[in-house]
């Protein structure tokens, strides 16, 4: 190890620039929350699991998920017609 280094063409800031059209923040996502995400990337062989996080949250922004009470609906649906 040296004595003294030379910081003087040193930058701060990410080590890695943030790609246009991305936004650098710090939330708090809780832990189960986060594990499940990073499972279900492993799940599927590989990836990100930030990047399944942004899709998620895109698939709500944009009405893409149905409702708990649609789901019910449609699932009861299904049975009733298979049982008669």
């Amino acid at each position: 190890m040296r004595d003294e280094y030379d910081f003087s063409k040193g930058r701060q800031g990410a080590v890695i620039p943030v790609p246009s059209g991305k936004t650098r923040i710090t939330i708090r996502i809780d832990d189960d929350v986060v594990e499940w995400f990073k499972t279900q990337v492993h799940k599927a062989g590989g990836g990100n699991y930030q990047t399944l996080m942004n899709h998620a949250l895109r698939e709500y922004m944009n009405g893409e998920n149905e409702s708990f009470e649609a789901v019910l609906r449609r699932v009861l649906r299904e049975e009733l017609s298979g049982a008669g």
